[in-house]
């Protein structure tokens, strides 16, 4: 009675006021990381909190335009707002009691409680089978074929186990007209609100806290930053009940440690500084010290010499007395008797001050220093723990054992911690995602063609890019031949999705993905008399031209309209490599039939012509961009982008842009496949990531010192994001484009050299100076006598001459030779 007595007192003190029947308490405060939180404290039980906690996210989602993290218990509801400045007006809080249920049942479907609900009642329904008769299919088999079973009755608004969830969701888990009476309630001032902002949660919220942190250490997704992070925004007594024990070893971040331990020990800048490290910190050893000021101080009896554990040590005149009582240690004679004076647990007093100087340490260490034995230092120890003058516990990281160490250095250390980690969960700069995208699509690292292409299916890019940069930048030692093998597997196919754009898929996930958008459908009798052919199956070309009796001047710009407009397509690349440059097989006179000389078939010709419905199948119309599983797709995104973004999915011009997979992107972010958060500034509140993809870009963050490597990529390379993902540069102009055969030098993410197609003009993405011209021009360089790039004429620089500007010179510099009015540079 007297700890509830207690804990309600310090509720009272914290807030003002207690929850009740007749008070709702609203609190706000900061955690230790700096996100804001609010917590609802009341006492009307998970039932009314959980539809209101959804209807909250919906709301507080549309008015602040972020995703925010709730939990509910019976206790009241906890909300985390990241990266928000302020927190939502009260008005925010009190939804209209009209509105609720109208709210809560739109959100219902998207929740995690919807998802288990339907598999308990799914697996009641018999529509999740057993393996066998008698035995249990396990829970993660249960829960994979329950999200499939979703996904395909999600179309089908009266399937009865959708309905059964809604209502059991809306009728026994929630209770709504609780709510209602709770919300009108509130609004007519009926029943009290009361909203305080505080330095620190309260213990209602602690209490809270803990429910939260413990549901989210779960979340193996979260990359590591945040996972510690959200741990060390708790005070240490509830870490030390989440965690059992003080394992803040995997939270203590080394560099922290480090840091703070410098500062403990000081740096004296002279033989005063050295005297004052001596009284706070306590004896030295050889090396520890500078010579001179301990030769300056032992001369003028400020320090004196004692011998300890068999060395001479450095200590204060003023602890000579502690030293003698503790250790045994005779000081030298003729010191005043002030200094000399007996000194009560004076080796206690020299172990607090030892603590007080370092970071976490072990019972063998102090024994060490201090020659004594391990039991007798392990006991007075102890008996400092006892008086709250130390902490034990896996402190250090990388230690094998529980360390010791004062709390006053512990809370240093974990503040410490927290300035580091909340360094490294902060949204990283844009350019940052200019390094991140080519590392993601393994630019210029070993991969298969298989491996290269898988990500880069269903992306329309021009036909020339494919093999002139985007698969040798991926693919070391790649030929044609690689492609053409894949093609005539039939592993591989290629669809039409407008001029001179194709996209690539494998042929069993084809029919997943969907076609992507193309051309309009071409009209006209040679297109009509093509289709009807390819209707019957893969026809050669000299098969096809007899079957639709057409002149080939005829059959084959209506066979290529349909190749831009995604109907047909071949089995082998050949035909893409001809372009639209191709030539109409001619049929010569021969005089005789079986004469060996025969007109040769046209690389526009070659292969099997055949219409693509039969590989995505019925029930799309070609060309339009229609998707078949939008889960795919997003899973695809995600495995392409790394980061999706709304820009990056609009610039891939996928039919409905990035609401076609938002509600999947979320969907996925509640199975823990990918997660949403704040990653790079600057893009929007709504971006979903894998793991491991925000590690890389964490990883990848430049140091103040780093310097910066040049990279030369294709401008419309998928892993080039200028002008999809991130915008150009303002200095570009509008002249920089992502278009087939330009090309863009980055320094260290950031766009620097912006080569337009023909390699005539130079456009300069940043103002200009030789430190970074310099540079970016010996990758280009590089780049084109490797031979894996064209030849430059550059003629124009920034719009101008280049003979008139500073580049002409720098070009000569970097191998480039003088032409008439150009700088040329060949492979």
């Amino acid at each position: 009675a007297r700890n509830l007595l207690t804990f309600l007192s310090d509720q009272l003190t914290a807030t003002g006021a207690v929850p009740s029947d007749r008070t709702v308490v609203v609190e706000r405060f900061k955690d230790e990381i700096g996100d804001w939180r609010v917590c609802i404290l009341t006492p009307f039980g998970a039932r009314v909190h959980a539809p209101w906690a959804l209807a909250l996210g919906a709301r507080l989602r549309d008015s602040l335009g972020l995703e925010v993290q709730s939990l509910w218990s019976d206790d009241g509801i906890a909300i985390h707002l990241p990266d928000a400045d302020t927190t939502p007006p009260i008005e925010e809080l009190v939804i209209d009691p009209s509105e609720i249920e109208e709210i809560v049942t739109a959100e219902l479907g998207g929740s995690a409680l919807f998802g288990s609900r339907f598999r308990e009642n799914a697996a009641r329904a018999l529509l999740i089978p057993r393996r066998r008769p008698g035995e249990r299919t396990p829970l993660w088999q249960q829960r994979l074929k329950a999200q499939s079973l979703l996904q395909v009755a999600r179309n089908y608004g009266s399937f009865p186990v959708i309905l059964e969830t809604y209502r059991e969701c809306l009728q026994d888990v929630f209770d709504l007209p609780a709510l209602k009476r709770l919300l009108s309630g509130l609004k007519t001032r009926q029943l009290d609100l009361v909203d305080v902002e505080t330095a620190s949660a309260s213990p209602y919220s602690t209490s809270l806290l803990f429910d939260y942190v413990a549901n989210y250490m779960y979340e193996d997704d979260t990359p590591p930053a945040e996972r510690r992070a959200q741990a060390l925004s708790l005070d240490r007594d509830l870490l030390r009940e989440l965690l059992g024990q003080e394992e803040l070893r995997d939270l203590i971040d080394p560099g922290a440690l480090e840091e703070v331990e410098g500062q403990l020990r000081g740096n004296p800048r002279n033989a005063d500084e050295l005297h004052d490290v001596l009284r706070r910190t306590g004896d030295l050893r050889p090396g520890e010290y500078n010579s001179e000021w301990a030769a300056e101080l032992l001369g003028e009896r400020r320090a004196i010499t004692l011998r300890i554990g068999g060395e001479d040590r450095l200590a204060a005149v003023e602890d000579a007395g502690r030293y003698r009582d503790a250790l045994g240690v005779m000081p030298p004679s003729g010191l005043p008797d002030a200094f000399l004076e007996p000194v009560e647990d004076a080796l206690r007093s020299l172990l607090a001050r030892f603590a007080r100087s370092r970071g976490p340490f072990t019972t063998g260490e102090v024994a060490e220093r201090f020659a004594i034995d391990e039991p007798r230092a392990e006991e007075e120890l102890r008996a400092l723990e006892r008086g709250d003058k130390l902490v034990r516990g896996e402190l250090r990281p990388g230690g094998r054992e529980r360390e010791w160490c004062d709390p006053e250095v512990l809370r240093r250390l974990r503040r410490a911690s927290l300035a580091a980690l909340r360094r490294e969960v902060e949204p990283a700069e844009q350019a940052t995602l200019g390094r991140f995208l080519p590392s993601w699509h393994g630019v210029d690292r070993r991969a298969t063609l298989r491996e290269a292409l898988v990500p880069l299916q269903g992306l329309p890019l021009p036909v020339k890019l494919w093999e002139s940069d985007v698969l040798p930048r991926r693919v070391p030692g790649y030929s044609p031949g690689q492609l053409d093998q894949l093609c005539a597997s039939g592993e591989l196919v290629w669809v039409g999705a407008g001029l001179d754009r194709v996209a690539v898929f494998f042929r069993e996930d084809a029919p997943v993905l969907g076609q992507p958008a193309a051309a309009e459908r071409p009209e006209g009798e040679a297109h009509d008399r093509v289709r009807g052919v390819l209707t019957r199956g893969a026809e050669f070309w000299f098969d096809l031209l007899t079957a639709t009796e057409l002149e080939a001047e005829q059959a084959l710009p209506a066979l290529w309209d349909l190749v831009w407009a995604g109907e047909a397509t071949n089995d082998a690349w050949t035909p893409l490599r001809a372009g639209r440059r191709y030539g109409v097989p001619q049929a010569e006179r021969r005089p005789r039939r079986f004469s060996r000389r025969r007109a040769q078939v046209v690389t526009a010709t070659q292969g099997r012509w055949s219409q693509t419905e039969r590989l995505f199948g019925t029930g799309l119309v070609p060309g339009t961009g229609q998707v078949r599983d939008r889960r795919a797709l997003a899973e695809l995104l995600l495995e392409r982008q790394g980061i999706v973004t709304r820009d990056g999915v609009r610039a891939e011009g996928i039919a409905g842009g990035f609401g076609a997979v938002y509600g999947e992107l979320r969907a996925l972010e509640t199975l823990g496949l990918c997660r949403r958060g704040y990653f790079v500034e600057g893009l929007g509140g709504a971006q979903f990531a894998l793991g491991g993809a925000v590690e890389r870009l964490r990883e990848l963050r430049p140091a103040e010192d780093e310097k910066h490597e040049p990279l030369v990529i294709a401008a419309a390379d998928p892993a080039q994001p200028y002008g999809a993902a991130l915008p150009w540069p303002k200095e570009a102009g509008g002249r920089a484009a992502r278009v087939a055969g330009a090309q863009v030098v980055l320094l260290g993410g950031r766009p620097a050299l912006f080569v337009e197609r023909g390699g005539r003009s130079v456009v300069s993405l940043r103002e200009p100076d030789e430190s970074w011209l310099r540079p970016a021009l010996v990758a280009l360089v590089e780049r084109v006598k490797s031979g894996r790039g064209k030849r430059l004429a550059v003629e124009r620089f920034n719009g101008e001459p280049v003979g008139e500007t500073e580049l002409m010179p720098l070009l000569l510099e970097a191998g480039f030779l003088a032409g008439p009015r150009r700088a040329v540079l060949r492979p």
